[in-house]
């Protein structure tokens, strides 16, 4: 599906769920020091609770003639003073994918839905050591804001994260 750097991109539904879990599943397994999630978290929920995630939020993803390669989750915060920002999180692209902009067409969807909905900032996080992410996200306009130190426990120790924000 791809025509040059374009690929279909669209809004993950309930029928989703079963390709979106491998996904993540994969991501969560190859790259275990890039994500906060473990795979143990992610391979307990039923594909009920999966579909149920994304119907309640918006997550992209992009598709090339064999299927979901890659996605990317925002999560608009709740309450009447919280409601101007979101979360930007799962962003995996499979390695096939990467660098043939995928991330890129990602990020203009997520980022496009977030002036949509009229949010005025989006924040992540990201693993400090995930530098191919953190280039992704500063090509996008989000600048480091802060770093939490040991928020996430690994095997042999602990991984910072930093956190970084955009304005819409």
């Amino acid at each position: 599906m791809p025509e040059g750097d374009h690929w279909k991109m669209r809004r993950l539904t309930a029928a989703d769920a079963a390709a979106y879990q491998v996904l993540r599943l994969e991501g969560f397994g190859r790259h275990p020091l890039q994500f906060r999630v473990a795979p143990e978290d992610e391979s307990g929920l039923s594909l009920q609770a999966v579909a149920e995630r994304l119907e309640g939020t918006f997550v992209a993803g992009g598709f090339d003639a064999d299927g979901l390669v890659g996605v990317g989750g925002l999560t608009r915060f709740e309450g009447v003073k919280l409601r101007h920002r979101a979360l930007l999180w799962g962003m995996y692209v499979r390695e096939r994918a990467r660098g043939k902009g995928v991330a890129d067409e990602l990020m203009r969807v997520l980022l496009a839905d977030a002036r949509a909905q009229g949010i005025e900032q989006v924040i992540l996080t990201v693993a400090a050591e995930n530098q191919r992410a953190r280039r992704l996200y500063e090509r996008w306009g989000f600048a480091v804001y802060g770093i939490e130190p040991r928020a996430i426990k690994v095997a042999h120790g602990y991984l910072d994260e930093v956190l970084m924000v955009v304005r819409c």
